[in-house]
């Protein structure tokens, strides 16, 4: 497990090319309308656009990604649509667990999945487990995920664990109860689809985090769109609250 800091609190390392990228995978839906399909039909392509960016991030040496794979809110979605997604969950931990696991990925999940059908918690379960000393990539999908039921979840722990501690809690205090203790902080924010919102995704997190929006719908975003991304990654001046001169001295 890497060294944790806190970008808040500490000024972390930094390289050309991102050490953890997170994605909020958007657009499914309107990539099927557009073609006149039915929304599952980019649900069903986004698993392959999945599998590519994993693909990429090995080649480009990115050592975590984070997908957001379905919110806390998107219950809010047509039940049969739900339904769906949560088939194609399934689905896809049975084809590619062991694939992730002989490719030397370590798999993980965060969020709530204690209110997922059993079948899914085994096979998250089982993953986990089966990939836990992998260490070429580690691949995190938010499932039943969201940035304030994070905190939350964080808090409850911490209190139950220190319950009689006089409340002046610290940032450190706190981070090893996040369900992202094991990784640093996200270096890069992708976002497909068009919207320019973090939509309740690693708020603690992002504190720091560089942010890129595309109009590129997530079936549709490849190597060449990862690249773009990667690129203006590049051309960003990590301050952490620093002046450009104080950069520039280092």
């Amino acid at each position: 497990m890497p060294q944790i800091t806190s970008s808040t609190r500490e000024i972390p390392e930094t390289d050309s090319i991102p050490r953890h990228v997170a994605i909020i995978m958007d657009g499914n839906g309107r990539w099927a309308k557009n073609r006149l399909m039915p929304r599952v039909a980019g649900h069903k392509q986004g698993v392959e656009t999945v599998r590519g960016v994993i693909k990429n991030c090995i080649e480009r040496g990115v050592k975590y990604l984070t997908l957001f794979a379905f919110s806390s809110e998107n219950w809010r979605r047509p039940a049969d649509e739900v339904s769906f997604l949560m088939q194609l969950f399934i689905g896809a931990l049975e084809k590619e667990l062991i694939k992730l696991h002989e490719n030397n990925i370590c798999f993980k999940v965060i969020g709530d999945i204690t209110k997922f059908e059993p079948k899914i918690i085994e096979f998250i379960n089982k993953g986990e487990q089966l990939t836990a000393n992998n260490n070429r990539l580690t691949f995190t999908i938010a499932a039943n995920y969201g940035g304030r039921w994070d905190v939350m979840q964080a808090i409850r722990k911490m209190m139950a664990q220190y319950p009689n501690h006089p409340f002046d809690f610290k940032e450190e205090n706190l981070t090893p109860y996040l369900s992202m203790n094991y990784a640093p902080e996200p270096d890069l924010f992708i976002r497909t689809g068009g919207e320019c919102r973090v939509s309740n995704f690693l708020l603690w997190q992002l504190a720091y985090t560089e942010l890129y929006f595309t109009k590129t719908l997530w079936p549709d975003f490849d190597d060449n769109e990862f690249d773009l991304a990667i690129q203006s990654y590049q051309q960003r001046e990590r301050r952490f609250g620093r002046t450009s001169e104080q950069v520039q001295v280092l």
